[in-house]
């Protein structure tokens, strides 16, 4: 008979996704294999029965387990032995001993061999219950610990979405509404626009919010290690796996992983990442057995990936699968009003100070050039831009000296100069001699106050008794007709 005791009322018939264990049972009593073999299931766990240590060190060797319970006294390899060998192949793997032969020696060596636990039978499966929840909880605390790391390494970059734009306001509301969602998402814009950022925030607001959250460049990874790197891969899989390696998706268990510029990852890596999000499935290099995995999976991309899928670059079942949302950052050259206070928050980042602290450093003349910028490198280039003007205005008010030369060219003169042109080509549109058109005067009054006032848009408008954007919108006009004219 076997020695465990029953005590259905303590186990759970569900468990959280991410807290199912794979576990290695090696004993040889075949009432105890037949008993783990429908309770473990039932716990929510995945289960891999041996029946002695040989075939308990060949299953190793060929696949990837969370924990193993072991029993001490089997015929042929003891319980030790086996333990032995399993830190020497698989030293992730959290072992339990139980016997029914305890003493305190074979307890300390168990322990000195890295047991984290010991069991004495008889014991009842509520033991064996708890003491796997200890694994589990070893194993969230791990990933907790890289969750964190991943934050603090993140410090240094925007740690908000910023922007009230309408543009902004529409990805906030949509991010809102997905975030609490296991749904995978696109997150589709420029080089430079927040992808990453983007998909931070969706995680913080998740029910995943305090687990890991993993990035990954795609592009980034060597061709021929982007399968180890994602999936992991088992010790002597190739030439130089010298050692087991867990791939990000075993990393991010139960948090989020982000493939970013996922258009540049493979077509035999398409076909992996697909059979994942179908099934929850992934499967080391070098493994027999697949294993589930509990990600959110968010992707991002700057490429078109319809046109990837007419050239057959990329798949398009997986393109419906990866786009379940899809989230577009618009570019900065789109939403002109959030940049006073995109620049005031990554000139606080910059300067490691409370974004108040450092308000009155921009000056308005800075302010102007910020924008009418182009910025081709969207927010990224803006984080570059207020590093550069703090460190050489030395912590005090930034002027127009400090900015980079990108930004201060062309300069006033030269901008100037080009609105001038402006004006000599709008009311050529005009018949000779003929009344010229409201349209056509308030242009030129407009751009005669901007001239006055050397090119400042925020100088102008402010004698003009209109809003920045309003004074853009005409500007926008201005060029509008020019191009007509032309």
């Amino acid at each position: 008979m076997p020695e465990i005791t029953l005590n259905r009322t303590s186990a759970r018939d569900r468990v959280e996704t991410h807290r199912c264990l794979r576990v290695l049972f090696v004993d040889d009593e075949k009432p105890l294999q037949e008993l783990m073999r429908s309770e473990l299931p039932r716990l929510g766990h995945e289960v891999t029965i041996c029946p002695d240590g040989k075939t308990a060190i060949k299953t190793l060797e060929k696949s990837t387990f969370d924990a193993a319970i072991l029993d001490l006294r089997m015929p042929g390899m003891s319980g030790i032995e086996v333990l032995e060998h399993l830190k020497k192949i698989s030293p992730d793997t959290e072992a339990v001993v139980m016997t029914g032969h305890a003493t305190m020696e074979t307890a300390i060596e168990a322990v000195r061999l890295g047991a984290l636990d010991y069991m004495t039978k008889p014991c009842k499966l509520a033991q064996i219950e708890a003491v796997l929840c200890k694994v589990a909880e070893k194993r969230e605390l791990k990933h907790k610990n890289l969750a964190l790391q991943t934050r603090v390494q993140a410090a240094e970059g925007p740690s908000i979405l910023v922007g009230k734009s309408p543009a902004m306001a529409a990805v906030h509301r949509l991010i809102d509404t997905i975030a609490p969602t296991d749904s995978t998402v696109l997150i589709l814009g420029e080089t430079g626009t927040g992808k990453e950022l983007a998909a931070r925030t969706l995680m913080q607001k998740s029910k995943r919010g305090d687990m890991p959250f993993v990035p990954v460049n795609c592009g980034a990874l060597a061709e021929h290690l982007v399968e180890s790197e994602l999936f992991g891969h088992r010790k002597g899989a190739f030439t130089g796996a010298d050692r087991d390696h867990k791939g990000l998706f075993e990393v991010a268990n139960g948090g989020t992983l982000f493939l970013d510029e996922v258009g540049e990852l493979n077509k035999n890596i398409q076909v992996k990442l697909l059979r994942f999000l179908e099934s929850g499935e992934i499967r080391r290099v070098g493994d027999t057995q697949p294993f589930r995995t509990d990600v959110r999976v968010l992707c991002a991309t700057n490429r078109d990936l319809r046109t990837m899928i007419r050239e057959d670059e990329f798949r398009e079942d997986l393109y419906f699968r990866i786009n379940t949302f899809e989230v577009r950052l618009p570019p900065l050259r789109e939403r002109r009003q959030d940049i006073p206070e995109l620049a005031r928050h990554l000139l606080a980042r910059a300067a490691r100070r409370p974004a108040d602290q450092v308000a009155d450093l921009l000056t308005p003349e800075v302010i102007d050039l910020l924008l009418e910028h182009e910025w081709q490198g969207n927010v990224r280039e803006m984080a570059n831009v207020m590093e550069h003007a703090y460190i050489l205005a030395g912590g005090g008010p930034i002027m127009p000296e400090h900015m980079p030369h990108s930004v201060r060219s062309p300069s006033l003169e030269t901008s100037t100069l080009k609105l001038s042109d402006s004006l000599a080509v709008a009311p050529s549109t005009s018949i000779p001699g003929s009344p010229r058109t409201l349209r056509e005067i308030e242009m030129e009054h407009l751009l005669r106050v901007l001239e006055k006032h050397g090119g400042s848009k925020t100088k102008a408008a402010e004698e003009l008794g209109i809003s920045l954007k309003t004074m853009y919108n005409k500007l926008n006009q201005l060029q509008e007709d020019r191009k007509s004219a032309g």
